[in-house]
């Protein structure tokens, strides 16, 4: 019989994620907001470039950067249940440094690629100017450290007042930009600072929850050891940095590969509709967090395979439930929805909607897998998964997007989304299907 999930854990990753959720909504419809104001500025093909230059240089990042919020959440809360303060805080600074390395890096590579790669997606000689300072925004992502500090001490609230920072400051940037008529290029400088302001605001609050709770003497014995007291360490970290890119480089590349082949105008129009179905992408992203920091406490606790196979049973199906109204009001509204948000000349997304809709609604049951799988200390399972769905499947794109144009790319968001989650819960019931093979693979 399977085991009941201990008492309190989906209500608690539930209310993770009512916290997370709280700026999500807030940041939902600031979204919405600053898409209205910059699809009508600019109209479909501008706006496609702005989208282009931004999915260019994230994706350039999500390959490079090396985030650590995996490893400070597993890694940390082991230090905070053995009552071990200088582990935990050299276990930060280790994996902050390493982050903003591979972020510099980033930066780099970004910026020496914009000029080749730019004029074969569609971008104006201005755009492709601004795209090399424009590389900075990589800096938007590099704050994975103290995201998962903030996850580690169960501070899911200020997570989601930073969810508001950059779709804040896009919107008075827009504000700005329409008053000052400067088109384009302002609209990438305004995004460009909201980017550079979302890096700010995470580090910030990291260090407000931190001050105090650290002293520098904890450093006294450097870094050297923390692969050692922290026993599996690197390749933890490689495994959950692979995962990481692997599934999000699929949803960075397909936007890129409608510019390539289909033009900006194209891409525009896929923005439209993949910002519609944000409603059900990003609480799927946030579920995932708000479930990790609970399902590691349940490994460390013991061997407790049944009850997390529960647990993210229980949450998936909260999640499906929750999505089938969005779905449906999309299948309704879809046309009148894209019109409403970015205006007339935005009308064909509304066909795309629903099948990105229909994607995103069968993914919603990924992200408590991928955390039940990387709190066993088995990220590399949902690696795999991923990338066999995520870029695997990008092969079938192309062709897809050349037999029925936009809405190819709606059907191949639809087939990974159900090869994925199939991959991942055969990977998922495997491992938690007892408890001598949840203790195998976390002693693997």
């Amino acid at each position: 019989m399977a085991e009941r999930p201990e008492p309190g854990v989906v209500g608690r990753i539930y209310g993770n994620l009512g916290r997370l959720l709280g700026g999500k909504a807030g940041a939902g419809l600031l979204s919405l907001a600053y898409l209205a104001v910059a699809a009508r500025a600019l109209g479909p093909a501008d706006y496609g470039v702005l989208i282009l230059v931004h999915a260019y240089v994230m994706t350039v990042g999500g390959i490079i950067e090396f985030p650590g919020w995996h490893a400070v959440v597993r890694y940390g809360a082991q230090a905070a249940a053995a009552g071990d303060r200088p582990r935990l805080t050299r276990l930060l600074v280790f994996a902050g440094l390493v982050e903003a390395a591979a972020g510099v890096l980033a930066v780099g590579v970004a910026a020496i690629l914009a000029p080749i790669l730019g004029p074969q997606l569609g971008w104006s000689p201005a755009a492709i100017e601004l795209a090399v300072p424009y590389s900075f925004a990589v800096l938007a992502s590099i704050r994975a450290t103290p995201a998962g500090y903030l996850q580690l001490k169960g501070r899911f609230d200020l997570l989601g007042v930073h969810n508001l920072v950059a779709p804040a400051v896009r919107l008075a940037g827009s504000v700005v930009v329409i008053s000052a008529d400067a088109g384009l290029r302002g609209f990438l400088i305004a995004w460009l600072i909201a980017a550079l302001a979302e890096w700010a605001a995470m580090w910030g609050l990291g260090a407000y929850v931190a001050w105090g709770r650290h002293a520098r003497a904890d450093l006294s014995r450097g870094l050297a050891q923390v692969p050692q007291e922290n026993v599996g360490l690197w390749r933890f970290m490689l495994a959950a940095n692979l995962d990481v890119t692997v599934s999000e480089l699929s949803g960075r590349l397909t936007p890129l590969a409608v510019g390539w082949m289909l033009g900006p105008a194209a891409a525009g129009l896929y923005a439209v509709a993949q910002r519609a179905t944000a409603v059900l992408a990003q609480p799927a992203q946030i579920l995932g967090q708000a479930a990790y920091a609970e399902l590691a406490g349940l490994a460390a606790a013991g061997d407790r395979g049944p009850a997390i196979r529960a647990a993210v049973i229980r949450a998936g199906g909260i999640a499906l439930l929750a999505a089938t109204p969005v779905c449906l009001i999309i299948a309704l509204f879809g046309p009148r929805l894209a019109v409403l948000m970015a205006g007339p000349p935005f009308a064909a997304a509304g066909t795309l909607m629903l099948w990105l809709t229909l994607g995103r609604a069968v993914q919603l049951v990924a992200p408590p897998m991928t955390a039940a799988l990387t709190a066993l200390g088995r990220p590399d399972l949902s690696a795999s998964a991923n990338f066999v769905s995520g870029l695997g499947l990008l092969l079938v794109l192309p062709p897809l997007l050349d037999w029925r144009g936009l809405t190819g790319a709606g059907l191949h968001v639809v087939i990974q989304a159900a090869v994925g989650v199939g991959l991942l819960a055969i990977c998922t019931w495997i491992q938690t299907g007892a408890d001598r093979r949840l203790a195998a693979g976390a002693r693997a």
